[in-house]
């Protein structure tokens, strides 16, 4: 056996072995963790019981897999998670797809310092940055006194902005939107001009030229951000804790719940199961698009 390929193929695990150890140690096998504790009993005092039991019996059951199946209110709380989920990635995606064309267009010499405002949030503290939404949404902020003085002049009563659902979508979208930002940006940057410029010359108006070219083209950055917003939406607890009224509790909430108060490690790991299943089948489903799409909309498509 020549030495090449030994080379070749030590030179191979040295790239991939660390990523792949990596997954393995904090992805893997917390989740084999995660299924096995989800067949298990509750403890007494919370956790998990013995997985022998008295009798010598190994204690293995679905009772938790069946406490989820038979109560709608736990469906209803993942179907409101999703809901949030959603709302939260469409508005991103509304907010941030002109943003990222106009920091595509824009001078190079400007885009960097545009791109620094995008990111800028993240050198704060993320528990920090929801409680000053607090402050701005509290009883006696400018913004709740101005929305309820306009819907007095209309006769309506005063609503509350802070623990509520309005809190909970706008600070999901404030903390989502840079996921959103980047990916369109990275995806519109690279755009060639030449081909607007081409279809201006064939008589195409900016609306045509925008929905047959440049939005094609940008879906690879719409299916990034699309799934980089949704994901992490889907399965947050802090905003809705510190946000959000007493019915906006969502998965991530209950999961917390059944970990930290309630100590029902089995009926946590099933709902973080399902929480987990349904991040992957969205990877799936935006993979499969994708490959629908001939590679998420290239260049083939416009």
């Amino acid at each position: 056996m020549s030495v090449a390929p030994i080379g070749h193929r030590i030179g191979r695990w040295l790239v991939s072995g660390p990523p792949l150890l990596y997954l393995v140690v904090f992805f893997a096998a917390p989740t084999l963790i995660m299924v096995l504790a989800s067949f298990r009993t509750p403890g007494e005092f919370g956790g998990l019981a013995p997985l022998i039991d008295e009798s010598g019996k190994l204690d293995l059951n679905v009772e938790a897999y069946t406490r989820f199946l038979t109560e709608p209110i736990y469906f209803e709380i993942f179907l409101k998670s999703v809901w949030y989920a959603l709302v939260t990635t469409l508005i991103c995606l509304l907010l941030a797809y002109p943003l990222a064309v106009l920091i595509a267009k824009s001078p190079k010499k400007y885009r960097d310092l545009l791109l620094l405002l995008v990111i800028l949030p993240f050198w704060s503290n993320f528990l920090i940055r929801i409680y000053a939404w607090m402050i701005i949404l509290g009883p006696n902020a400018a913004l709740a006194r101005a929305v309820n003085s306009v819907l007095g002049w209309w006769g309506a009563e005063p609503v509350p902005l802070l623990f509520s659902s309005f809190a909970v979508l706008v600070c999901l979208v404030y903390v989502h939107l840079p996921f959103m930002v980047l990916p369109l940006y990275a995806n519109l940057e690279k755009h060639d001009q030449a081909l607007l410029d081409a279809a201006q010359d064939l008589g195409a108006n900016a609306w045509h030229r925008f929905w047959r070219i440049t939005f094609p083209l940008s879906l690879p950055g719409v299916y990034a951000g699309a799934a980089l917003v949704f994901i992490p939406a889907l399965g947050i607890f802090a905003i809705p804790d510190i946000l959000g009224g007493p019915n906006d509790s969502l998965i991530g909430n209950l999961i917390k719940q059944q970990f930290l108060e309630t100590r029902d490690w089995p009926f946590g790991s099933v709902l973080s199961i399902v929480l987990t299943l349904a991040a992957l089948a969205l990877a799936g489903f935006a993979a499969w698009v994708g490959r629908r799409n001939g590679g998420f909309g290239g260049p083939e498509r416009a």
